[in-house]
């Protein structure tokens, strides 16, 4: 069964405040679908088209060596992005309520305290990749589409994509700009729902 590009929940435009137009549509229909096409080349005629894809990404040691890179790094790019979508809502912003809310401000101090280092971490983390906020509510800088489930960790609650194709068109190179605006579209609600599944 081939992987196919997930829909959005929102119109291109509806994150204008923080992410334009212009970066939706090229970061969703073009970079996302990228990703989705080369994973199904990677998977063909091989016997793994069936995986789920948590699966093969918690298992690369187990794919066969010549197609293990092509499946890290579009399967990656095909699983971090699914997420990515569903973190951001135009209703986005503010802080998070409930248990997520005091649980990161007894590990961080408050909520802007725990902003500060996630947003340390995105602004500092060379080259391309990704910030993760994990279950346990610590925080974890991977490169490029890496993603904890290759770390055989459990799957993130949150986490920000700081690929230049992310935010140049908008920001050029000042990461610090994406991720301070990116904050305004953050959908806690569903970090929220994560969490209390986790839990």
């Amino acid at each position: 069964m081939a992987f196919t590009l997930p829909t959005l929940g929102y119109g291109y435009d509806a994150l204008s405040r923080s992410i334009s137009q212009d970066i939706m549509q090229l970061h969703h229909s073009k970079h996302h679908q990228a990703y989705v096409d080369k994973l199904n080349t990677a998977l063909e005629g091989n016997g793994r088209a069936d995986d789920s894809l948590t699966d093969l990404l918690g298992k690369l040691e187990d794919l066969p060596e010549d197609i293990r890179t092509a499946v890290r790094n579009n399967g990656g790019g095909h699983y971090n992005h699914s997420l990515f979508w569903q973190w951001m809502s135009p209703s986005g912003g503010g802080e998070p309520t409930g248990d997520l809310s005091a649980a990161l401000g007894e590990k961080y101090g408050d909520f802007q305290s725990f902003v500060d280092e996630f947003s340390a971490q995105a602004t500092g983390l060379f080259g391309s990749g990704w910030v993760w906020l994990q279950p346990d509510l610590s925080l974890l800088a991977l490169p490029n589409q890496d993603n904890p489930l290759m770390q055989g960790l459990d799957a993130p609650l949150l986490g920000l994509d700081v690929w230049e194709h992310a935010y140049y068109l908008d920001y050029k190179n000042v990461r610090a700009d994406y991720i301070k605006a990116w904050w305004d579209v953050v959908d806690w609600q569903a970090v929220a729902e994560r969490y209390q599944h986790a839990s």
